[in-house]
């Protein structure tokens, strides 16, 4: 008889666990040591905007100093800038944070020239600064700008102060994220350990599944250090390998445990019983790892180097997953034997039926008796649930969409009542043999007239050279709140009519737009337009393999079709939630101004890659069946009677 590749690497590692077992500890050690000693190289911010404004950002790092700036807004109901009591208050913040030894560059509202720095109405003020040195060190030196800021807001306790700024906001939500993933952490392991002994009944069952999923996520964690000093990693890298990481790595144990444990249980001897899950559940992790692989290889196509950083790391814990159910799962298995039911647990023991699942058996039943009826309800609810993605806006949002509870988020926002696009303004820069070129200036002169005439951009218009004389950043707040259709609508100004007639008509002049609302900008039709490529290549590429696999056009385009379904009623239930704020209050957020412009397409390719991984092992049993001489029906029955339990139970994890 000939073995398939998945039930040789099963055979082998079986016949000499000593040397897959401690083989295989020795490779995740030694790729986390290799991992600590190299590091993980990180993507500059700046390297992974596309566009006219990741052009003009290249542009702004090569030839400016860029510190983080901050901002203490000044803000009173009743009194007016002009009055003692404000300008004592602005006095005292603006002597506080000129004594710290970080802070340079401070600006007050009450100095000759800035009369920008106090609002419209009078009752608001901003004290401007910078803080030295490495922008991306400065949330390490904010925390005495910030006690300096309370201080001062105790001092004034009629008036209110708060700081906003790229340091002080990155501290303050990088803390409030931490909290969030360490409270996930806590209840994530419990649920995933409680979900396992409910599938398995006993304690050893349950935790080689997830030791499984963990030791790879650690090997790909050190591993993906040595091309991340070629090709650099975008820093929520690590968060999509645990996500990936534990979902593969739990589904292909528990495939391969549960099938095991039910030949045992149908009478096989401890090595055949082995050997079947091998040739079986082992070729089905091999075929949906590979799935899942091709699917993540669809993120290269989006020319985002965040984006490709993603998929390298994917396919990389994929592959990983892939080979320790291969190799180190059999044996540990086969040293196991039947110890593998060792700590049981005694009710949630009892509950184990190998084999066939009741409450999928009862219903499959009746869905064999009416397919046609099945199939139209089944597929009409997808369908409905599919429909409202047809209106899926895709947006890039700001602060606005950060939670209110933060006090950053709260300064922004009364920022941006005050000083409308102040917190976030947008940042022509203009490129040229000498800034001081009389038609440069008057070029740049008559930019900020036009671009404030238009009525789609607020004072203060600041103006920025670099030392050599070359380069000049011009800062515009827009209208809106930086990512609504008002700001898009004053950028689209900016770039198709004011730039263009202005800076951008000299010879030899190289100008164009960035800031926060127009890498929102570009990035989002960056995503839509590579979109349909990434959709394209997955789908394409998942047939061939399914078909090479299975050997049947109908099978591989049935598969196709439903997990498209699948995913199609995934995004409609994320625009009626997140779009149209449905079950908000429930899930606690507020921002319902669209889906973040990066989600469809890394929803895609997570979304297909797993539902194709529960379709391979279904079809895998069903096609057991056929080759056994069974008819379509019986076989169907089989295939999901046998599997819709572990299936179930992976999804939940």
């Amino acid at each position: 008889m000939r073995l398939n590749p998945a039930a040789r690497a099963g055979r082998w590692s079986a016949a000499h666990w000593k040397t897959a077992t401690f083989g295989w500890l020795a490779f995740v050690i030694a790729a986390i040591v290799i991992g600590a000693a190299l590091g993980t190289k990180q993507l500059d911010d700046d390297d992974a905007v596309p566009g006219e404004s990741g052009r003009m950002e290249q542009i702004l790092e090569e030839n400016f100093e860029r510190p983080a700036g901050e901002t203490v807004l000044i803000q009173s109901r009743t009194l007016r800038a002009d009055s003692p009591a404000f300008e004592a208050a602005v006095e005292d913040v603006t002597r506080r944070v000129s004594s710290i030894r970080d802070v340079t560059n401070v600006h007050s509202p009450l100095e000759p020239g800035n009369a920008a720095q106090i609002s419209a109405d009078g009752r608001s003020a901003i004290v401007r600064f910078d803080i030295r040195g490495d922008p991306e060190k400065a949330v390490d030196k904010i925390d005495p700008v910030l006690a300096a800021v309370d201080e001062a807001k105790a001092a004034h306790s009629d008036l209110y102060i708060g700081a906003f700024g790229s340091a002080t906001a990155e501290k303050q939500i990088g803390e409030s994220i931490g909290q969030d993933l360490e409270r996930a952490g806590l209840l994530s392991i419990p649920v995933t350990i409680a979900v396992l002994l409910v599938a398995f009944g006993a304690l050893v069952a349950a935790g080689i599944p997830l030791l499984l999923a963990l030791t790879a996520v650690g090997a790909t964690m050190g591993l993906l250090a040595i091309p991340s000093h070629i090709w650099p990693v975008d820093q929520n890298t690590s968060a999509v390998v645990l996500l990936i990481g534990l979902a593969v790595g739990v589904d292909y144990a528990m495939f391969y445990l549960k099938r095991e444990r039910e030949e045992r249980a149908a009478g096989r001897s401890e090595r055949a019983a082995l050997e079947a899950a091998a040739a079986t559940s082992g070729r089905a992790v091999l075929v949906s790892g590979l799935t899942v692989m091709v699917a993540m290889a669809g993120m290269f196509l989006t020319g985002d180097e965040a984006f490709s950083s993603f998929a390298m790391a994917t396919i990389m814990v994929v592959a990983i997953a892939v080979l320790g159910s291969l190799t180190v799962l059999p044996a540990v298995l086969s040293r196991l034997g039947d110890g593998v039911n060792r700590a049981r647990i005694p009710f949630l023991h009892r509950l184990q039926r190998p084999g066939d699942s009741r409450f999928w058996g009862f219903l499959l039943d009746r869905v064999l008796r009416r397919p046609v009826v099945s199939v139209v309800v089944s597929a009409g609810i997808l369908v409905a649930l599919a429909l409202p993605a047809l209106g899926m806006k895709t947006v890039v949002p700001g602060a606005e969409a950060l939670p209110k509870d933060l006090q950053a988020v709260q300064v922004y926002d009364r920022l941006q009542q005050s000083f409308p696009g102040e917190a976030d303004p947008a940042v022509v820069v203009v490129k040229a043999p000498s800034i001081d070129d009389p038609r440069v200036e008057s070029a740049i002169a008559d930019l900020r007239t036009r671009a404030l005439a238009s009525g789609q951009v607020h004072k203060p218009v600041t103006v920025a050279v670099n030392d050599a004389r070359t380069v000049a950043q011009v800062e515009l707040p827009l209208a809106g709140n930086g990512s609504d259709d008002t700001s898009y609508a004053a950028l689209a100004t900016l770039r198709e009519n004011v730039v263009p007639d202005t800076v951008g008509s000299l010879e030899g002049v190289e100008a164009g737009v960035t800031g926060s609302t127009a890498m929102s900008k570009d990035f989002g039709s960056e995503m839509r337009s590579k979109a349909p490529l990434v959709f394209a290549f997955v789908l394409a590429f998942a047939f061939v393999l399914l078909l090479v696999s299975f050997r049947s056009i109908v099978i591989a385009a049935k598969a196709i079709v439903l997990n498209l379904l699948s995913v199609a009623a995934a995004f409609g239930v994320l625009v009626l939630v997140f779009q149209y704020g449905w079950a908000r209050d429930l899930l606690g957020f507020e921002y319902t101004g669209g889906v973040m412009a990066w989600l469809p397409v890394f929803l895609f390719v997570i979304l297909f890659g797993l539902s194709m991984d529960y379709h391979v092992f279904i079809l895998s049993r069903i096609r057991e069946a056929v080759d056994r001489g069974a008819g379509s029906n019986e076989a169907v029955a089989y295939g999901i009677r046998s599997t819709a339990g572990v299936v179930t139970s992976a999804a939940i994890v």
